[in-house]
C-alpha cells in the first residue's frame, strides 16, 4: 500500500523500535515513520506481564534518541511486548538453551502475548510532553500450542528464528505451524497491536485510516 502522501505535512511519527516486523507492519499499511534507538531497558520481572510491557514501552519512549528537525506536536511511538505461560514472563532469550525451555513449557499451552504500547507528543521546546500527552494502552492475545516433540523444537531452533523473539518464537514464521488457536490481535502476536496503536492515536488526535488530523 503506497499512501504515505495522503497525510498532512505535519504529521511525524517517530518510532522508537529496531524491530524489523513493527517496521514491516507500519510500512504495509503506508504510514510514514522514522526509526529511533531507545536504550531503555526491558524489564520481565518484578510485576505482572501486562504491566511489565506498558512500564517497557514507555520507558523506550522516554529514553529515544528523538532525530534532528521533528516539529512540535511529532508522535513518537514504542511498544514492548512480552509472553507469559503460567507466570512466568518470558522475553528474548538470550541462547538456544533459553530459547529451548521456553517452547518445552509453551508445548500444548495457551499462552499470553502481550503488548504494551505508548505514544507520546513532543512539547514545543522539542522535548517529549508530560503525563498529559502521553497515553499508554495494552493488548493480550491468547494463543494455543501444539504439543511439540523433541525433534521440532530442535529444527525450529536451527532455523534462528527465535532469535530476538519474545517467548523464543514468530508466528508469521514455521511456528504458526504450532498455533492451534488465537484470541485477540493477530498483529499483536506479530509484535505491534495495530487496532490498540489506532486507538491510541485517535484518542491523541489523529485518525491513521483517513490520514487526517480530528
Amino acid at each position: 500500500m503506497h499512501r504515505a502522501s495522503a497525510f498532512p505535512p505535519d504529521f511525524q511519527l517517530v518510532l522508537a523500535s529496531q524491530s524489523p516486523r513493527r517496521h514491516s507492519l507500519l510500512r504495509d499499511l503506508g504510514i510514514p515513520f522514522t526509526v529511533v534507538s531507545s536504550q531503555a531497558e526491558e524489564l520481565v520481572s518484578g510485576h505482572p506481564a501486562p504491566v511489565l510491557a506498558e512500564m517497557n514501552a514507555l520507558a523506550k519512549v522516554r529514553a529515544a534518541a528523538l532525530p534532528e528537525g521533528i516539529l512540535p506536536g511529532a508522535y513518537v511511538l514504542g511498544t514492548d511486548t512480552l509472553v507469559a505461560v503460567e507466570g512466568w514472563v518470558m522475553g528474548k532469550p538470550v541462547s538456544a538453551e533459553e530459547a529451548a525451555k521456553m517452547l518445552t513449557a509453551l508445548s500444548g499451552r495457551t499462552h499470553q502475548v502481550v503488548s504494551g504500547v505508548a505514544l507520546a507528543r513532543v512539547a514545543g521546546d522539542g522535548s517529549l510532553g508530560g503525563p498529559a500527552e502521553v497515553r499508554v494502552g495494552k493488548a493480550v492475545t491468547d494463543v494455543a500450542f501444539a504439543k511439540l516433540d523433541e525433534a521440532q523444537i530442535e529444527a525450529y531452533l536451527a532455523t534462528g528464528e527465535w532469535r530476538g523473539k519474545a517467548g523464543a518464537y514468530a508466528i508469521q514464521g514455521l511456528a504458526g505451524l504450532w498455533v492451534s488457536g488465537l484470541r485477540g490481535e493477530y498483529s499483536n502476536v506479530v509484535g505491534l497491536p495495530l487496532h490498540l496503536v489506532a486507538d491510541l492515536f485517535r484518542a491523541s488526535g489523529f485518525d491513521l485510516v483517513t490520514g487526517r488530523w480530528l
